[in-house]
Order: C-alpha cells, then sequence, then structure tokens
C-alpha cells in the first residue's frame, strides 16, 4: 500500500485479517468489479444500529423522536464524510480514471459510502464487538457534539421533555412576585412538577428568565431524586 494508504491505517487503528476486505472496501465501483457497494450497504445498517444503541443507553430520558433526530445527525453523509476525512480515507481509495480527474478523493458521497464499506468490512473481518469500537472512536467527537447539542437546550424545554418520556404531568409556572423599578424589575417564579413534594423558585430579570431558573432547579431535583 501507498504512504498515504499506510497513514490512513495508522488512523484507522484496526488491523484487517482477511486483506481482501479492505481492497473491496476501498475500490469505487469507478475502479471496476470488485467494488464496495455490498459492503457499504452493510456498513450503513451496522452504523445505524451501533449509533441507535450508544444513544438509546446514553439518552436515558430522550423519546424516540428525539434519539431519532440525534442519529439522523450522526449517520447522514456530510458526518460520514467528515469522519473519513480525519481519516485520509479518500487517498487510500481506489478510483476510476474519471473520477480521479473530477476530484472524487473528497466527495462526500464517495468518503461516504466508503467508510460505510469500511465499517462493513471489519464487521466480516471480527464481528460486532470489534465494529462497536470502531464506531465509537471514530464518532467520539461527533456523538459529543451531539449530545451538547441536546444539553444545550433551555432548562424549560429539556424539563418538559423529561416529563412527556415519562408519562407525566407538564410542568407550572406561577409568578408569585414581582418588584422594583420598571427598568429594574425582579420576577419571582414557582414551578410546580407533580413527582416534587414542593414547587422549585426562581428568580430573574425577566419572566422568562425566572422560569428558566425554576425549571433548572426542578430538573436537579429530578436528578437527585432518580427521576
Amino acid at each position: 500500500m501507498n504512504d498515504p494508504g499506510r497513514q490512513f491505517l495508522r488512523r484507522l487503528g484496526y488491523v484487517f485479517k482477511d486483506e481482501s476486505l479492505l481492497d473491496r472496501a476501498l475500490t469505487h465501483r469507478s475502479a471496476g468489479s470488485g467494488h464496495n457497494e455490498r459492503l457499504e450497504f452493510l456498513g450503513d445498517s451496522i452504523i445505524n444500529f451501533i449509533t441507535a444503541e450508544f444513544l438509546y443507553r446514553a439518552q436515558p430520558d430522550a423519546r424516540e423522536g428525539q434519539l431519532t433526530r440525534l442519529r439522523a445527525l450522526l449517520v447522514r453523509r456530510d458526518t460520514l464524510a467528515a469522519v473519513a476525512r480525519e481519516l485520509d480515507l479518500g487517498m487510500a481509495l481506489k478510483l476510476g480514471g474519471g473520477e480521479l480527474k473530477s476530484g472524487g478523493r473528497d466527495r462526500d458521497s464517495i468518503l461516504a459510502d466508503a467508510l460505510e464499506a469500511l465499517v462493513g468490512a471489519v464487521y466480516l473481518d471480527s464481528g460486532m464487538d470489534s465494529c462497536r469500537d470502531l464506531v465509537q472512536r471514530l464518532f467520539a467527537e461527533k456523538i459529543a457534539q451531539v449530545q451538547q447539542r441536546r444539553v444545550a437546550k433551555d432548562a424549560k424545554t429539556r424539563l418538559q421533555e423529561r416529563l412527556q418520556a415519562k408519562g407525566l404531568p407538564l410542568p407550572t409556572y406561577e409568578v408569585v412576585e414581582v418588584k422594583g423599578a420598571p427598568h429594574n424589575r425582579e420576577f419571582q417564579v414557582f414551578c410546580r412538577v407533580e413527582s416534587l413534594h414542593n414547587p422549585t423558585r426562581g428568580v430573574g430579570g425577566s419572566r422568562r428568565q425566572a422560569e428558566q431558573a425554576a425549571a433548572r432547579l426542578a430538573l436537579e431535583q429530578l436528578n437527585d431524586q432518580g427521576h
């Protein structure tokens, strides 16, 4: 294998027992027979399964729709292509002359398909545990990003989604006090959640800020109680 190919293998961090699987995974259909389309089909399903399994375990309070959206962020073409570029996968691909001339080594569709084929090849070479280790390692940064995206939701949204996931009534908010001059108001809000004995109290310079503060406290108490 040429120098770019060896660099790719070092970044991949996996040694194939059957190198013919690796060769097939890296062969685009433009290069002739023995190409990677069947491996791509297999790898696509495996990546979907592994990311679904990971998100299911990592996001115990997320609803089905939320999990589906998070998985879609991880397995969409541009994410797969970005992971492939981090591996320098394009430099190791076998492409036909036309694809080489048209910049196929850096085309999202070709890179994403090749990454899926690579995962399919690893599965055939050594099974699901190796695939799981590989996918979670290669996608670690992307997984952290989508998890952070969910955490970044405001507290009221997260509280509502958490209660809905458990089939509980939605929280209610009540302004219990407003004080200060019009240009310097302070709002106090109660957030009532059925599974908490007492309402949580939030304070802020606007009703929205106070509600968010009360929702954050409610989430903390639910976490403390294991709800």
